[in-house]
């Protein structure tokens, strides 16, 4: 994620251990599309819409005439803001009319359209998600589906292990901090899933809420200077224990403690359970349940309406008939012919993917991302769309073809109802563009907008 916004310092507030004292930073300033004064709302419909957008922007001050996008927003908060107006106002609004009128003005103009027309919209009618009976074998979803068949190949066994560290300052209490975890695992039965196999099949089965294991290891006897090297060598070691997804558990966790007032805490989970937006709402929630039992208070974190099997059970319900159909027909128009990308490797492509990989950072500069985000705005882009155009540039230079297939992942969190569900959610794209003769950056730039928006808009057919 980029940040919305960067604050200058000479230099860091301190604390008096010399750690960087987070309550005395600067918010930063609230800037946008402004330029002009933030015009009020003038009906209950761009009211509404209005606490929207400050929900999900982080910004106060919003007039109806302000740029979304210009105010930080991005294609993540475009799809949420979708589902805000479907639950609010029971309205299909497509993601590319999002894109396309991307202000409180133009979008309360569309809404009031709609209901003059009394049409809900072409999807208005899947209904909500509701909880179903947990008795008999409750099905995956089809992301889960994927990945189990994926780990039964057995080639990566380790290649859907996901990892998370974080380290706690000051004087913990242990009790507390198990307690929390354990309202963890009552709250989310994603996170007491397990997936046996029932003739040749795989089901979902919600073990009962039992006390979350996590082991405690004391460093703080060995000298200073290697343990932090020994905290990250069991992170490693935990981060490499397979998972045994028919008998679970799939998360696990394991304390460090590394001084009086200093301790580690390294979770693993495996990805069918979990995914990046998982780890805010763990992180978040494991937080505010440490919070409240140490202020001796109840948790203020709302009641989950659903959980994770009520979605796979709506998922399979309403991905079948006509509406599958469409969505097949469709990704076959779009990937039709679709050639493999032929780059200039140093050695062969394997036949079948390895565990062996690696990554590389690309810092980007504060003044050359905001270039980037002013490019994509410009021309009604986000900065994704606008990296996606040139790193497809680039592997038409690199491989002299001008028809390019880029796989890119999707959050699929596009309903209300599972955005506070801790779970995996997430489907693959593939997003082609054609740059048969030799376009301009700018008009490439269009082809790939136009590609993403029709790809976001079909993203449920499953990868």
């Amino acid at each position: 994620m980029v940040p919305a916004a960067f604050v200058l310092l000479d230099a860091f507030p301190l604390t008096a251990n010399g750690k960087v004292d987070r309550r005395r930073l600067p918010a930063p300033e609230e800037t946008g599309d402004r330029g002009r004064p933030a015009v009020a709302a003038r009906n209950a419909t761009e009211a509404t819409l209005l606490e929207i957008w400050k929900s999900l922007l982080g910004v106060e001050r919003i007039g109806i005439d302000d740029d979304f996008f210009a105010l930080g927003g991005h294609s993540l908060l475009a799809t949420q803001a979708v589902s805000r107006v479907r639950t609010a106002f029971g309205r299909e609004l497509p993601l590319r009319t999002f894109f396309e009128s991307p202000t409180v003005a133009q979008l309360a103009a569309w809404i009031g359209r709609e209901e003059a027309g009394g049409d809900i919209g072409e999807t208005g009618s899947m209904g909500p998600i509701r909880p179903v009976p947990r008795e008999g074998h409750l099905p995956l979803s089809f992301a889960q589906e994927r990945l189990w068949f994926l780990q039964r190949l057995a080639a990566r066994s380790l290649a859907y292990n996901e990892s998370a560290a974080f380290r706690l300052e000051g004087r913990l209490d242990a009790a507390a901090f198990r307690g929390s975890l354990d309202e963890l695992l009552r709250r989310h039965e994603s996170l007491r899933t397990t997936f046996p196999e029932v003739d040749g099949r795989a089901v979902q089965a919600i073990q009962a809420a039992v006390p979350f294991e996590i082991p405690a290891v004391d460093l703080s006897g060995l000298p200073l200077d290697r343990r932090d090297g020994e905290a990250r060598r069991l992170a490693r070691a935990q981060a490499l224990r397979p998972f045994d997804l028919a008998r679970g558990p799939l998360v696990r966790g394991l304390l460090v403690r590394l001084g009086a007032e200093d301790h580690a805490v390294l979770f693993s989970f495996h990805h069918i359970v979990f995914d990046g937006w998982s780890i805010g709402l763990f992180v978040g929630e494991l937080s505010a349940l440490y919070a409240a039992r140490l202020a001796g208070r109840p948790s203020l974190l709302p009641p989950l309406e659903v959980q994770y099997a009520d979605f796979a059970a709506w998922q399979r319900h309403r991905l079948q008939g006509e509406t599958l159909a469409q969505l097949v027909a469709w990704w076959r128009e779009q990937l039709a012919g679709v050639a493999v990308l032929d780059l200039p490797t140093d050695r062969p492509r394997p036949a079948l993917p390895q565990a062996v990989a690696g990554q590389r950072a690309l810092v980007l500069s504060p003044a050359l991302t905001r270039a980037l985000h002013e490019l994509g705005r410009s021309r009604g882009s986000t900065l994704f769309m606008t990296l996606l155009a040139a790193f497809q540039a680039l592997l038409r230079r690199t491989t002299g073809q001008d028809d390019i297939a880029a796989g890119t992942p999707i959050a699929g969190r596009n309903r209300t109802e599972i955005e506070p569900l801790i779970g995996f959610f997430i489907n693959m794209l593939v997003l082609r563009t054609r740059l048969a003769g030799d376009p301009r950056f700018a008009d490439l730039l269009e082809a790939v907008r136009q590609t993403a928006l029709g790809a976001y808009a079909h993203q449920d057919l499953p990868f």
